[in-house]
C-alpha cells in the first residue's frame, strides 16, 4: 500500500529549506500514525513533481531519513516507512479538562508585570525602526559564528557540549574572558573570580539575592533599567535612588546608609551619559568612606568608538568592593543569553552556589562556541565592524537631528547607539510613537526608565543599531513632522 501524494503538501510560510520542511512532514506523519509502518513511500519522481520541487531535494530527504531510520531503502522497490522507526505513543486519546484550584489562593507570592519598552514583535518590518539593542543582520558576522557553532558540536569538544558540569564554567571560556576581554577594561582576574550567566540581567537578579536582605538599603540610578528597579523590589530591600546628570550619577549624592549602589558608569542607561574617571574615583572613595559595595554594569563599553574607553571602576578598584558585569548582548546579539561576573572569590562562589539551584550552569554549546568566536579573532572583527558602522549612522543621525530641530536631553561623547531625546513643547513620547508607526518609524518612549508615576511622558531614545544610515534622514525628518504636528494641536 503507498501513501498517496495528496498527503503531502508544503507550507509557504515554513522558515527553513524544503528539504527540512519535507523531512519534517514524514516524522510528523510517522510519529502521529498516518503513514504506518512498512507502508511505501511515493516515489521520489512522483513526489517531486506533485510539490513542484527539485527531484534531488526528495532524495536527499529521504536519504537522511533512513539515516535516522524512519524510512527504509529496498532497492528499486523504493523507500517504505522503516519497520523500526519511532512508533507513536500509545496513549489514550487526550481530553481537556478544566482546573477546580483556586489560584487566587494557591499562588504564595505574586509577580507584577514586567515594565518593557514599547516596540512591536515585528519591528523588522517597519522601513524606519529606532530601535535599541537589536541585533543588525547586516553587520553580524554568521559565516564565522556558523563555523564556530559547528566546531562546538564536534567530537572533541562531545563533552562540554553535553556533560553536567556540576555548575562549573567552560573553561576555554573563561580563559578567553580573562586574557581578551578583562584586560581591555584594565582588570585582572583569576579563574575562581569570574562567574559565566545567563546575560546580564540573570547576574543582576543573582547579586541583588545574595547582596541584598529587607534590612539593607540598595541605590539606583534615576532614571534607570526597567529590570534592575523590579529586580530590588522582588528582594524587598530599601531602595533609594539618585538623579543623573550628564556626567552620570553624582558621587555626593549617594546617601551613607546605601549598602549596595548600582550603577552603569561606561553608558548610562538610558542617558548615555559617561562618568569621569574623576567621579569613578570619587565613588570608590564615598564605597570605601561609607563601607558599601558597588555593581558596575559595563553597559556598552564595547561601542565607545568616538574616543578610547575610560578605565572600568573595577579596574581602580583596590578594595575589592566591585563587581563587575559585562555580556555579550551588544558585541554579539541579546538572544546568545550571555554573560558574567567579576568579584572577589567568596561572593562568586556564592553567586555560584545560587545559580546551581536555578539553572545549573550555561549550556555547554553556547559556551564553547563563543569561546571559538573569542579565541579565532571573530570577535575583534565583528566589533570592529560595528563601531564602523556605528560611526557613520552616528555622524548621520547627528546631523539629521540638527537639521530637523530636534531635541536631545543628554549627549554622550564615547559613542554608543542611541541618543536620549525630549519629545518639542509637552508632546507626549507614547503619543508621537503611536502616530510615528503609521508612517512606518519606530522610536521608543522611555517611560519604563522612570517608573510608574515619575515618568515625565516626554522622553524617548532613538537608537541606531537596527536602521542603516542611507534611511536614518527621513525616518528623523517624519519623527519632526510628527511631533510638530503635535506641538501646534497642543498649543
Amino acid at each position: 500500500m503507498a501513501i498517496a501524494v495528496e498527503q503531502f503538501f508544503l507550507d509557504p510560510n515554513y522558515r527553513g529549506t524544503l528539504q527540512r520542511q519535507l523531512q519534517e512532514i514524514v516524522t510528523g506523519g510517522v510519529l502521529a500514525g498516518r503513514f504506518r509502518l512498512g507502508e511505501r513511500m511515493p516515489s521520489s519522481r512522483g513526489l517531486a513533481r506533485h510539490l513542484g520541487i527539485s527531484r534531488i531535494t526528495v532524495t536527499l530527504a529521504y536519504t537522511d531519513l533512513v539515516a535516522n531510520d524512519y524510512l527504509s531503502a529496498r532497492g528499486r522497490s523504493g523507500y517504505f516507512v522503516s519497520e523500526s522507526a519511532p512508533r507513536p505513543p500509545s496513549f489514550p486519546t487526550p481530553v481537556r479538562t478544566e482546573s477546580n484550584v483556586d489560584w487566587s489562593r494557591a499562588i504564595g507570592q505574586r509577580f507584577p508585570p514586567s515594565t518593557v519598552l514599547q516596540r512591536p514583535e515585528d519591528w523588522r518590518r517597519y522601513r524606519y525602526p529606532f530601535i535599541y539593542g537589536q541585533t543588525d543582520a547586516r553587520l553580524f558576522d554568521h559565516q564565522n559564528w556558523r563555523k564556530c557553532a559547528l566546531q562546538a558540536l564536534g567530537v572533541r569538544d562531545f563533552a562540554a557540549l553535553t556533560e553536567d558540569s556540576y555548575g562549573r564554567d567552560d573553561p576555554q571560556l573563561i580563559d578567553q574572558i580573562i586574557r581578551h576581554i578583562l584586560p581591555r577594561r584594565g582588570i585582572v582576574a583569576d579563574p575562581s573570580e569570574v562567574l559565566v550567566t545567563m546575560g546580564a540581567q540573570n547576574a543582576l537578579w543573582m547579586l541583588a539575592q545574595v547582596l541584598l536582605t529587607q534590612r539593607r538599603t540598595a541605590v539606583m540610578e534615576f532614571p534607570c533599567y526597567p529590570a534592575l528597579r523590579e529586580i530590588l523590589h522582588q528582594s524587598r530591600c530599601n531602595t533609594l535612588d539618585v538623579t543623573v546628570d550628564a556626567l552620570g550619577l553624582p558621587p555626593e549624592d549617594v546617601p551613607p546608609e546605601a549598602d549596595v549602589v548600582f550603577v552603569t558608569p561606561s553608558h548610562q542607561c538610558p542617558t548615555s551619559a559617561t562618568m569621569p574617571v574623576s567621579r569613578r574615583r570619587a565613588l570608590l572613595e564615598q564605597a570605601e568612606k561609607h563601607d558599601f559595595l558597588i555593581v558596575e554594569d559595563d553597559y556598552e563599553f564595547e561601542l565607545a568608538f568616538t574616543s578610547s574607553p575610560s578605565p572600568a571602576l573595577k579596574s581602580l578598584d583596590r578594595g575589592g568592593r566591585v563587581a563587575y558585569l559585562g555580556s555579550f548582548a551588544k558585541s554579539l546579539f541579546p538572544g546568545l543569553r550571555l554573560g558574567y561576573v567579576v568579584a572577589p572569590e567568596p561572593l562568586i562562589r556564592e553567586l555560584r552556589t545560587l545559580r546551581s539551584l536555578i539553572v545549573r550552569h550555561v549550556p555547554g554549546h553556547i559556551q564553547r562556541s563563543t569561546a571559538y568566536f573569542l579565541a579565532q579573532g571573530h570577535y575583534d572583527a565583528q566589533v570592529h565592524k560595528m563601531a564602523r558602522a556605528y560611526r557613520e549612522r552616528r555622524a548621520v543621525t547627528e546631523v539629521s537631528i540638527q537639521a530637523e530641530g530636534l531635541t536631545l536631553a543628554g549627549a554622550s561623547n564615547f559613542g554608543g547607539s542611541s541618543f536620549w531625546m525630549r519629545a518639542p513643547g509637552g508632546v507626549q513620547a507614547a503619543q508621537l510613537a503611536e502616530r510615528l508607526r503609521h508612517r512606518q518609524v519606530l522610536i521608543e518612549p522611555a517611560g519604563a526608565f522612570f517608573g510608574k508615576g515619575r515618568d515625565p511622558e516626554t522622553h524617548y531614545r532613538l537608537a541606531y543599531s537596527s536602521i542603516p544610515a542611507v534611511d536614518i534622514p527621513e525616518g528623523i525628518r517624519r519623527i519632526a513632522e510628527e511631533g510638530q504636528a503635535l506641538a501646534r494641536c497642543r498649543a
